[in-house]
């Protein structure tokens, strides 16, 4: 077991960025007020609140009376969603993608159990969607719900967003984009992107776990998901995590002055990992769009092994990486993002994601390219499993 530590699983989480939590610290301590009490030690802290919110506001590009600070970006996905299936009531039509989130397909599919239409939009070997597709499923609809979301968070693959939102609003349908992959990443500019929602979570990109905010464009019908008080302007009950949403807001301004120096530097880290595990490693494909994806993300398959075997011994080696396949959930099933990109079954188990952030160095990716060929080579030869042997097909 190595006592190092190469951090590469940043689209599981990220570090706190030291910036962010020293903005916190004050609210665990000498500002500890609750921002709803009607004295002015409490009043105080409620107008750090509206800062952070306008913070926020700015990160995205909309009034701050959009942002609805919550736990994180699967409470925001639920309030848009099962929000505006209330408000809709009974026929609300909801189309997805068939390579979204847990926390977008598990409540579309609830939603279809209820007795909603649900469509889940195929992707191609890409992972991009057909937006005549999208088209076809919008005409003749009333009351439709479009979630797509901005960036994948197994491949990278960077979705059209203002397009689809385009046509969205063109088949008078409301828009939910998760953007939770593409926070911090890529600039938003929701004066822009004609989207009627939009969710992002923190701890991607270098605030705390456990906030998140969801913008809801003014006029946009929306049942309250969350209820009790009067918090969030009535939008959202309960009492404000005030350090959390502080820490956000400082995350959000860090993103904003650094971001594309940032992404240029993490890019090209990227790609000399991915230039030098195509090299070094025969019989691996690269999965996503690369000609539109993130700049931190890189996720390939080595074929005839599989990928929670990579997965553990580079952690023995101080390196951390995901798995694409979903083995953590009691399922030996492939990622159903792979899945529906149609990657060989070759390949489909051995499927690694690699995520970089602003924290990771050149050293980093040395450490790396240093070891994963011999972790490859090693299991291949330990593998059962080749060219010769190999079913064609997944049952």
């Amino acid at each position: 077991m190595s006592n190092r530590v190469i951090y590469l699983d940043n689209n599981a989480t990220s570090a706190v960025a030291p910036e962010v939590l020293e903005a916190m610290l004050p609210y665990f301590g000498a500002k500890y007020g609750n921002p709803s009490s009607m004295h002015s030690f409490g009043g105080s802290v409620a107008k750090d609140i509206e800062q952070a919110r306008e913070k926020v506001a700015a990160f995205l590009n909309c009034k701050p009376d959009e942002i609805i600070f919550t736990s994180c970006a699967t409470e925001a996905d639920n309030t848009a969603i099962r929000g505006s299936a209330e408000w809709y009531g009974k026929g609300m039509k909801m189309i997805t993608t068939a390579v979204e989130h847990p926390a977008v397909l598990q409540p579309s599919r609830r939603l279809k159990a209820l007795g909603h239409e649900l469509v889940e939009l195929e992707v191609d070997g890409v992972g991009q969607i057909n937006l005549d597709a999208l088209r076809s499923e919008l005409k003749g609809t009333k009351n439709a719900l479009v979630s797509a979301m901005w960036a994948n968070n197994e491949t990278g693959t960077v979705f059209p967003v203002k397009e689809i939102a385009e046509i969205s609003k063109e088949y008078g349908a409301n828009y939910h984009v998760d953007a939770v992959q593409a926070a911090g990443k890529i600039a938003f500019d929701m004066s822009k992107i004609p989207a009627d929602f939009l969710a992002i979570s923190g701890h991607k990109f270098h605030a705390p776990k456990g906030v998140g905010a969801l913008f809801v464009r003014r006029g946009t019908k929306l049942k309250n998901f969350m209820l009790g008080g009067h918090q969030e302007s009535g939008k959202r009950a309960g009492t404000e995590n005030v350090a959390f949403i502080i820490g956000l807001a400082k995350a959000c301004e860090l993103a904003m002055a650094n971001m594309e120096e940032e992404e240029k530097r993490i890019a090209a880290m990227r790609d000399r990992l991915e230039k030098g595990i195509l090299e070094m490693c025969p019989n691996v494909r690269v999965n996503g769009d690369v000609k539109n994806r993130l700049a931190n993300t890189l996720n390939v398959s080595f074929e005839y092994i599989e990928g929670e075997a990579i997965a553990y011994h580079l952690s023995d080696l101080g390196i951390c990486i995901s798995t694409g396949s979903a083995c953590a959930s009691g399922s030996l099933d492939p990622s159903h993002v792979i899945r529906a990109m149609g990657v060989p079954f070759i390949a489909m188990h051995g499927s690694v994601r690699f995520s970089l952030s602003r924290y990771n160095t050149d050293e980093d990716i040395d450490y790396a390219l240093k070891h994963v060929p011999e972790v490859i080579k090693n299991l291949r030869e330990l593998s059962p499993f080749g060219p010769e042997n190999t079913p064609t097909t997944f049952e």
